[in-house]
């Protein structure tokens, strides 16, 4: 059930990773991407004005000044994530990975799924999540036993309509989560969904009151609210064992 490469870094921001393409991250802020842009575009333009007086030092001012670009364009820096994901490469995280066949067509089951709202329906772990707009929403959750919550703002970072959605933590945030879940049809007229989900505590909070993040028991809640789905789409009930109502 564990997918042990789903990582996130431990300032909020997902890591290169196979939750999202490392071409495709955004972990770089708006103003960031602005002043990454301006300075890129000043720097290259002065680069290829001296270029013939000073080739080398041009060449130099030349790569900085594209990488500044694609920096900039691309809400990507693959420094930082290089640097971020080896920093936490020791740091434990909740990471969760589970198929499911569920007896209902897929364009109903991704409908309900879009309506982040809906999740805490069937996910005990989640109190409440409140969409914004289209892309933005704010999540709270609570450890097992109701020991501790915490609460973040999230994004849409891939939506294919019916497909693929996904998710993360905006950077910044008090705990560095994100999700991903797609949507393939069945022979039988049913779905097949693929989730994964990672919950890491951002660092210096290990040991603190979020050390809760870390216990093996929330990560047995996460599975079994995952699991539960399927009995909620095709029943519209939900069926909690003793344990499970204690948590």
């Amino acid at each position: 059930m564990t997918h042990p490469n789903a990582l996130l870094n431990g300032h909020g921001r997902p890591s290169a990773g196979p939750l999202y393409d490392s071409s495709n991250i955004l972990n770089v802020s708006r103003p960031g991407r602005i002043t990454s842009i301006v300075a890129g575009s000043l720097l290259t333009s002065n680069a290829m004005g001296g270029l013939s007086r000073h080739p080398i030092r041009g060449l130099l001012k030349l790569a900085i000044g594209g990488y500044l670009l694609y920096r900039g364009l691309s809400g990507n820096c693959p420094v930082s994530a290089a640097i971020e994901e080896r920093r936490n490469r020791h740091t434990r995280a909740v990471n969760i990975r589970t198929k499911l066949l569920i007896a209902k067509p897929r364009e109903e089951v991704y409908a309900f799924w879009r309506q982040l709202g809906n999740l805490p329906l069937f996910m005990q772990h989640l109190v409440k999540v409140d969409e914004k707009d289209g892309i933005h929403s704010h999540w709270i959750a609570r450890g097992p036993g109701g020991i501790g919550t915490i609460e973040w703002e999230a994004e849409i970072m891939k939506e294919e309509p019916g497909r693929l959605l996904g998710w993360r933590s905006v950077p910044n945030s008090m705990i560095a989560t994100a999700g991903r879940v797609t949507f393939e049809d069945a022979e039988n007229g049913g779905t097949f969904v693929e989730v994964m989900i990672t919950y890491r505590p951002p660092a210096g909070h290990v040991g603190t009151g979020l050390a809760w993040l870390l216990n093996l028991a929330f990560e047995r809640m996460i599975e079994n609210d995952i699991n539960r789905v399927k009995d909620f789409l095709e029943s519209g009930e939900l069926i909690f064992d003793d344990e499970q109502e204690e948590s």
